[in-house]
């Protein structure tokens, strides 16, 4: 029963680290994102490229992982909760439900995300409040005093969870996918040309793993096909997050209304999925270097 105590732990750990240096690798695009979707004052009139070169001038290089403190404390029980819950889900949905086949990754991935969501996301609200803060024009000190703000003026604990809906309806494809194309590419890989793409686990020589490129560019293609799917949703949400902070709130309540505003407002390409290109650069690097840290993280733990 101790290794299986324990397993549950270093699952736990494997799945922290690989979502906090999946984070760190794109913390800047990160930033970036939350000023332009938001269309942060100073910013605005910037693209993608340009603001990544104003930030460090008007706030120096830390500007750019600026919430990225925060990011780490969400992260790392996020990333956690995560890998871990989908291990486990997969397993219960073959056993109780009976469903296998790639349809079970699909299941298993919406479920983890989920789960990785609720159990995250006030410290996701403290972190894009932090965040879309520009130098000079501080409301929030730190971590705890937003905290703090947020309880006492927007309506105690249901403050934090303002956004939650269109998260979920976005994390649940976002994950599902991610985790359905990784484990499908992962299977069909190593079923068909195991030499070529394929080596024995550092941990178990009876199990085959991807080679480490072959890894990233799975957990790459991943992160492109689920983040197309599910961006619209994730524009929402941060509209909704930033509520108080930004002027046209009173149109952006709900889920419904806040889509419709933005299409009405700023139409397809400059409003549901403002920001897309920036969030390719984010996401498929993020989902490669998550896929392969874990990986990686598994036979370190020993968990094959």
């Amino acid at each position: 029963a101790a290794r299986r105590d324990f397993y549950w732990l270093r699952s736990f750990i494997a799945g922290g680290v690989a979502g906090c240096c999946a984070k760190t690798t794109t913390a800047p695009l990160d930033r970036v994102k939350i000023l332009l979707q938001a269309h942060n004052h100073h910013y605005k009139h910037l693209g993608v490229f340009s603001a990544l070169c104003a930030v460090p001038k008007k706030e120096g290089y830390l500007g750019l992982y600026k919430g990225n403190g925060a990011m780490m404390i969400r992260i790392f029980p996020y990333g956690a909760i995560q890998f871990m819950a989908f291990d486990q889900y997969k397993k219960v949905i073959k056993k109780q439900l009976g469903i296998s086949g790639h349809v079970h990754r699909l299941m298993a991935g919406s479920m983890a995300g989920i789960t990785a969501v609720i159990c995250t996301y006030p410290l996701d609200m403290v972190r894009v409040r932090l965040a879309f803060q520009v130098e000079g024009e501080h409301k929030y000190l730190g971590i705890i005093h937003a905290f703090k703000m947020i309880y006492t003026k927007e309506g105690g604990f249901s403050g934090f969870y303002r956004g939650l809906m269109p998260t979920v309806v976005g994390m649940a494809p976002y994950a599902g996918f991610s985790f359905f194309t990784f484990g499908t590419l992962k299977s069909i890989g190593l079923a068909h040309a195991p030499n070529l793409l394929g080596r024995p686990s550092l941990d178990n020589p009876d199990v085959l793993v991807l080679k480490t490129h072959v890894n990233l560019l799975c957990g790459g293609i991943a992160g492109a096909i689920a983040q197309t799917i599910s961006y619209p949703l994730d524009v929402t949400r941060r509209r909704m997050q930033l509520g108080a902070v930004l002027p046209d709130s009173e149109k952006c309540l709900t889920m419904v209304q806040t889509l419709k505003y933005v299409y009405q407002q700023h139409g397809i390409r400059r409003g549901l999925y403002r920001g897309l290109s920036l969030n390719y650069i984010r996401c498929i690097p993020s989902q490669a270097v998550a896929f392969t840290t874990y990986e990686l993280m598994k036979q370190f733990l020993h968990l094959n």
